[in-house]
């Protein structure tokens, strides 16, 4: 796939992030994770983001990454596109990009470096040392530690063809404005808040029509609903699943840093597609809000 097919892919649909599948040790399953992506795929995302932020990226090591990768390409291929996250350190970031592109990926969401602060200069080296080492699609996140301003993404849009979407995880509206004023159709964009569906009818209307949904893992076809309500703008299912699902799946979500994660790793479990523990340092659901996650799924109706 080249890096237009991948920004045709990012301009319709609801995408998803699927979790990768830990044991009881902690080590990578890949049986439980091709049983994950094999039920997700029908459901009728757009693409999958294979070890993104919801499926521990951060967590991963560079041995077991590649084959994760592998994995969902191998497992999806010819049902869903999978791009994979990449992210990190930059030297690191690329041996994660050249892994997915020889894996088959269709491209990937290069994730937040971490940590330390850079400036602008700095970013923009980073992101295009990235994609300068691939020849298939990269999607920017701006995010955490990562924020590029207009002029950074219109400077490296020029110089690298290939980069093609921009996913925003900050919702600063104000910025996003201005770099779609900026940017235009020259990147497809990708609404990408934890618990993107709150912020899903603000965002189509800057422009922004697709985004990522973390709940997709455990409770697909009310994200499809959802996705299907707002481009239809459909506000009165919209309003009925947030008050009765979306808000107070949000009051457990903030109890804890981290649990933006640990809650979907939760909500697969009681589905009954258990993907495993989160790793440390994230912390898992305490009993009692299992319970609570429960009465809110089971309130749904069948997936």
């Amino acid at each position: 796939m080249n890096p237009q097919e991948l920004k045709t892919i990012m301009g319709s649909g609801l995408l998803s992030f699927p979790l990768t599948d830990f044991d009881s040790n902690g080590d990578f399953n890949k049986k439980g994770y091709v049983e994950r992506l094999e039920w997700l795929a029908p459901y009728g995302a757009s693409a999958l983001f294979a070890a993104g932020g919801t499926g521990e990226f951060f967590s991963l090591t560079g041995e077991e990454y590649p084959g994760i990768i592998q994995t969902a390409v191998d497992t999806c291929r010819g049902v869903v596109p999978i791009i994979a996250g990449a992210g990190g350190p930059t030297r690191f970031a690329i041996q994660c990009a050249q892994a997915a592109e020889k894996a088959g990926a269709h491209g990937i969401l290069l994730l937040p470096h971490y940590l330390t602060e850079a400036g602008q200069e700095g970013l923009a080296a980073h992101v295009e040392a990235v994609c300068k080492s691939v020849k298939f699609g990269v999607i920017v996140y701006n995010r955490a530690s990562s924020r590029l301003k207009p002029d950074t993404l219109a400077g490296l849009a020029e110089r690298n063809p290939n980069l093609v979407g921009f996913k925003d995880g900050i919702g600063d509206i104000e910025a996003m404005v201005a770099i779609y004023q900026k940017m235009g159709d020259r990147f497809a964009y990708l609404g990408g808040l934890p618990t993107a569906e709150v912020y899903a009818a603000a965002y189509k209307a800057m422009g922004t029509p697709v985004y990522s949904s973390a709940v997709f893992n455990f409770i697909p076809k009310t994200a499809m609903d959802f996705y299907k309500a707002v481009a239809a703008d459909d506000l009165p299912t919209q309003h009925r699943l947030l008050k009765n699902f979306f808000m107070p799946y949000l009051e457990l979500r903030n109890r804890t840093p981290g649990y933006a994660v640990s809650i979907v790793k939760a909500g697969a479990k009681i589905v009954g597609h258990d993907a495993g523990p989160v790793r440390a340092p994230l912390t898992d659901l305490k009993p009692a809000e299992m319970e609570q996650l429960k009465a809110l799924i089971d309130a749904l109706g069948p997936q």
